[in-house]
């Protein structure tokens, strides 16, 4: 049973997932950064100083009464709350994730595709036109089977 396990383990397949899924994490992170740090901060400032991740509707409030400052100060006096703001950066998220993953691996990916389909549908010609006769003849010959016409100067 350990031997089949180790072959599974070991299997190209195996391990160019896990490597998928590592850089996934990673990117996945780069991308929280880029949207919580970079896009956010003038979004927000363009709306009036607003911080997405402090947009929360308080539905039942905590062990201290609001009004709360922050998400954090609601979470930490335990009131329940809708996270609206936190959302709508997950959203922004999952859009630049989207969107980096069909420009960058989807599309080069059905391009490639797309090539490598033309590349095998269209075979290379095994035949040529005899410019005197007008005859279909092997692409290689030189000379003419049907009119017998030197064919040196002509590329096929």
């Amino acid at each position: 049973m350990l031997k089949d396990f180790k072959a599974f383990i070991i299997r190209g397949n195996v391990v160019d997932l896990a490597v998928g899924i590592i850089i996934g994490v990673a990117f996945g992170a780069i991308v929280n950064s880029l949207v919580k740090d970079v896009i956010m901060p003038p979004i927000g400032l363009a709306l009036g100083k607003v911080d997405f991740t402090n947009l929360f509707v308080v539905l039942k409030e905590g062990t201290v009464a609001g009004p709360y400052a922050s998400l954090a100060a609601a979470q930490e006096a335990g009131a329940v709350s809708i996270n609206y703001g936190v959302f709508i950066n997950t959203i922004i998220n999952f859009l630049i994730l989207a969107a980096v993953v069909f420009f960058f691996v989807v599309r080069p990916i059905a391009k490639m595709h797309a090539r490598q389909k033309a590349a095998e549908a269209a075979p290379a010609p095994d035949t040529k036109e005899c410019p005197y006769c007008y005859t279909k003849i092997p692409i290689k010959a030189t000379r003419c089977p049907n009119c017998t016409s030197e064919l040196k100067s002509i590329k096929g």
